[in-house]
């Protein structure tokens, strides 16, 4: 069993073992995967995307208002260091569509060095960014946000998952690899799903 087919079946635990079966049921009953196509075209995007981020995009193709079967689907799927906060993985589509990314120009530059932490794995150059965004948060997005940054500066890793969290602003390296990622997830016992989990 790969790490992405691990995280699957813990997660699903997770949903029964906190009182949401019928939800976990539903979710998996009108999903459907990325098809091979839209794997391939994230692939022209983002040649070095990893595999177990496809292997859970094929097995549900985003769950952040997505619609399956005439139905929105909104469902908190993945999580990060800050314990107990919720995400959803964006769609392969919404990933291939690359949300403007200017915002984060700044930040980047390193031109709110008094007001936003930045960690030094993080290339300083915008204009070399590579990054793949696959996950907001459960408040839509405004508060935090996943990327995979494919062009890391000499003392981090290229593939590392970076989290934005706003207020206060920061940008910070969370994992080594998307496999880390979710390994960090699994140790974390997918904290990010309790009792008051919401669809």
């Amino acid at each position: 069993m790969n790490i992405a087919e691990r995280y699957i079946q813990g997660l699903k635990k997770a949903y029964i073992d906190n009182g949401a079966e019928e939800q976990w049921i539903h979710f998996e009953r009108i999903i459907h995967g990325a098809d091979k196509e839209s794997i391939k075209k994230l692939q022209m995007v983002f040649p070095d995307v990893p595999d177990s981020l496809k292997q859970l995009l094929e097995f549900v193709d985003g769950t952040y208002w997505r619609e399956y079967k005439g139905e929105k689907v909104a469902f908190f799927f993945l999580g990060s260091d800050i314990e107990e906060y919720a995400y959803y993985l964006l769609s392969s589509e919404e990933m291939i569509d690359k949300e403007d990314m200017s915002w984060l120009e700044n930040y980047v530059n390193r031109e709110y060095d008094d007001m936003v932490q930045m960690d030094e794995k993080i290339i300083d150059d915008a204009g070399k960014m590579n990054w793949l965004h696959f996950s907001d948060c459960m408040n839509n997005g405004g508060t935090s946000q996943l990327f995979i940054d494919f062009s890391p500066s000499d003392k981090g890793v290229k593939g590392q998952i970076l989290r934005f969290l706003h207020d206060p602003d920061e940008i910070e390296v969370i994992a080594d690899s998307f496999d880390e990622y979710l390994q960090m997830l699994i140790d974390s016992d997918y904290d990010f799903i309790n009792e008051d989990i919401e669809e």
